[in-house]
């Protein structure tokens, strides 16, 4: 059963430090690569979600490549990586150490790139633009979202992972990184030169927004990381002590981020419900849930889109299926997956899909996503124009609120 002590990353990852131990099997004395191998080996054999491992013998895979000669690291990293292709899961992957730095970095708070929040886009395979952080190099230099990055210091994007992507923009103070960028609106390519700058993750953006004679709290959350519950929470006090009686909730293009802060939000706005269900390789199911100490009751839209992605989706899921929150916006992107994250011994570390989750009705949205409560279509717009005239989904949760007695029978 998973444990609830463990952290969650997201895009659910659970944050597991230490070493898995299994009996020494092994009749002859192993070198220190085939030591790393192993160990690699054992985190999956011991974790993954499908026992059958893609329909693989795990065990004559463990052979096959223990014959091989691993004398190098980076011999080692690739027959990892190799053996992990096998289970056809984007998500279990090989972090080399700079990877797994700045995979832990990304959740504590801030970094030094150029401020870019990326994904791969599922059908054309190519690096796309979430959102640019505002104020950052990439905001400044125009990047928007649905851009496409096609290549970083002129390495192409098509060939490396997106681990070694965001690894390559990041970097000192002061450096510079080339990206080569297709615009979404014009299909314009350009070169950009950026000088990478200290990024500072607050998630949350907030304000108060006058609307048909009410006073409506607007909260934007950007990603899930260590610092989001303590930042939604002051906002939601700020927001309440200037008279807001009413909120939106913006989860558009929000990739996911720590599973546990997830959680530990959706406390904020329920008091006595299930928040989430995982449900292991043995079917066994654990759940999550609220403990009383929800700091508003005030009404709630929640807003969606096609890249409001896992730990997002946790969260809207468990605001819509307790009839706290109504959804406005598109089907979300789909993510019900759960990877832990385990360190390896020299540094590295894995991702590795333990489990899934079910939102509170049981739906698993896996490659289905979310459907909102009322579906808005819309372009990507660029980061500037997102609660504003100009930004549809949101005037359509504004109007929403305005309608007091249809919110209450709605989430009733």
């Amino acid at each position: 059963m998973l444990r609830k002590r463990f952290w969650a990353i997201a895009c659910g990852l659970l944050l597991v430090l230490g070493t898995v131990f299994a009996p020494v099997d092994e009749a002859v004395a192993l070198t220190d690569e085939q030591n790393l191998f192993l160990q690699a080996w054992r985190y999956v054999s011991q974790s993954y979600v499908d026992e059958t491992f893609n329909d693989n013998n795990w065990w004559i895979l463990r052979q096959k490549f223990l014959k091989r000669h691993l004398d190098t690291t980076e011999q080692t990293y690739d027959a990892i990586t190799e053996m992990l292709a096998v289970l056809d899961d984007p998500y279990t992957r090989l972090l080399r150490p700079e990877q797994y730095r700045s995979l832990k970095v990304s959740t504590a708070g801030e970094l030094s790139g150029v401020g870019l929040q990326i994904n791969i886009n599922q059908d054309s395979g190519s690096l796309e633009v979430i959102v640019p952080i505002a104020g950052s190099p990439a905001d400044e230099a125009g990047i928007e979202a649905k851009d496409l990055i096609l290549a970083i210091d002129g390495v192409d994007t098509k060939n490396i992972s997106l681990d070694e992507a965001a690894a390559r923009m990041r970097g000192r103070k002061g450096t510079t990184v080339a990206l080569t960028v297709q615009s979404a609106a014009t299909q314009e390519v350009k070169t950009l030169k950026l000088a990478r700058d200290t990024i500072s993750l607050n998630p949350v953006y907030a304000k108060l927004e006058e609307y048909d004679h009410q006073k409506v709290g607007y909260i934007r959350l950007s990603q899930f990381s260590a610092n989001a519950k303590a930042e939604i929470e002051k906002s939601l006090t700020d927001l309440g002590e200037k008279g807001a009686d009413r909120f939106i909730l913006d989860l558009r293009n929000n990739p996911g981020g720590l599973l546990q802060a997830g959680i530990e939000i959706a406390r904020l706005w329920l008091d006595q419900d299930t928040i989430v269900y995982t449900v292991d390789r043995q079917g066994i199911s654990d759940s999550y849930n609220a403990t009383g100490n929800a700091i508003t009751d005030k009404p709630l839209v929640v807003l969606v889109n096609q890249a409001t992605a896992s730990a997002s989706e946790i969260l809207a899921g468990a605001l819509q299926d307790n009839g706290r929150a109504l959804l406005v916006g598109e089907k979300t992107f789909g993510k019900g997956l759960i990877q832990s994250l385990f360190e390896l011994p020299n540094g590295a570390g894995m991702a590795v899909t333990v489990a899934k989750y079910e939102t509170p009705l049981h739906h698993d949205i896996n490659k289905l996503g979310i459907m909102p409560d009322k579906v808005i279509e819309q372009n990507p717009i660029p980061y500037r124009m997102m609660a504003t005239s100009d930004d549809g989904q949101y005037q359509a949760a504004l109007d929403l609120l305005s309608q007091q007695s249809t919110l209450a029978n709605a989430v009733s």
